[in-house]
């Protein structure tokens, strides 16, 4: 499929999906967002694509969110009406539940506002040593409505959540590793690199004991930890069903690398 907005390149298992509008510090229009929300659709949908790495062009920005000119020019209507009809919310990850892949962030630069809220949708984010993060929606009369404001508090202690949601206050690259927000820092001209390291150790792993493993902790922090023992879900049914679950112990007696197949 060919984009004009993003970029989408397929390394085996791997999709790396880098938004390409620099020029406007990678912020998303609802044209861009559509393209992304396309992009993810294709890789929850291909049961060859198994990781993906998000990031963005240039040195400069991961994102800088919504692309504000934009919504001056067509107005905040056509912005909400944009963003409903996306199957996984802001730049196509978001809102996106049932996707249940490993998501990699490589925060090449600024993560603001939309942009810091697709880096906490994924599930590992390495940072450049440039990279900040902020929600500074409130200092232009919005919020941060695409999960901004009910991921950060989860991830890190309220009182510190909120200081920076109610000022828009920035985070830099080091503080949000101190936060435990990130997983690693490395210097910029080395980022994709630690992205696909990150990548290449969960394509180690089965794919679909992966997929079992995210599906059960993302639905199962909302819930009791004594009922989320006991529960079976969809991903675990698929797992012990596979030829995976035979192949993995098998390797592991036989000594060799295994080969996975994720079926």
């Amino acid at each position: 499929m060919n984009y004009e907005f993003i970029d989408v390149e397929k390394k085996g298992h791997l999709t790396i999906v880098t938004i390409k509008r620099p020029e406007v510090m990678n912020a998303l229009h609802i044209p861009a967002n559509q393209e992304m929300d396309r992009a993810f659709d294709e890789f929850a949908d291909d049961p060859e694509a198994w990781v993906a790495i998000l990031t963005g062009a240039g040195d400069k920005a991961f994102s800088a969110g919504n692309d504000l000119k934009w919504q001056v020019q067509h107005g905040a209507e056509a912005v909400r009406k944009g963003l409903a009809a996306l199957r996984g919310g802001f730049g196509g990850i978001t809102r996106r539940f049932d996707c249940f892949k490993p998501l990699i962030a490589a925060v090449n630069g600024l993560a603001l506002g939309g942009g810091f809220e697709m880096a906490l949708a994924c599930d590992i984010i390495v940072a450049a040593d440039n990279a900040s993060f902020g929600i500074p929606e409130p200092r232009v009369g919005l919020m941060a409505a695409e999960g901004g404001v009910h991921r950060l508090p989860r991830h890190i202690p309220y009182h510190l959540a909120m200081g920076l949601i109610l000022t828009g206050r920035r985070l830099s690259a080091q503080d949000a590793l101190r936060l435990g927000l990130v997983n690693e820092v490395v210097p910029a001209d080395r980022l994709m690199e630690a992205a696909e390291r990150w990548a290449a150790e969960v394509l180690e792993c089965s794919p679909l004991a992966v997929r079992a493993s995210k599906e059960a902790a993302v639905k199962g922090l909302s819930r009791p930890l004594e009922e989320v023992i006991k529960a079976v879900f969809p991903g675990m049914e698929a797992m012990v069903r596979s030829e995976d679950f035979i192949e993995g112990p098998k390797a592991f007696a036989e000594k060799r690398r295994p080969q996975w197949k994720g079926r």
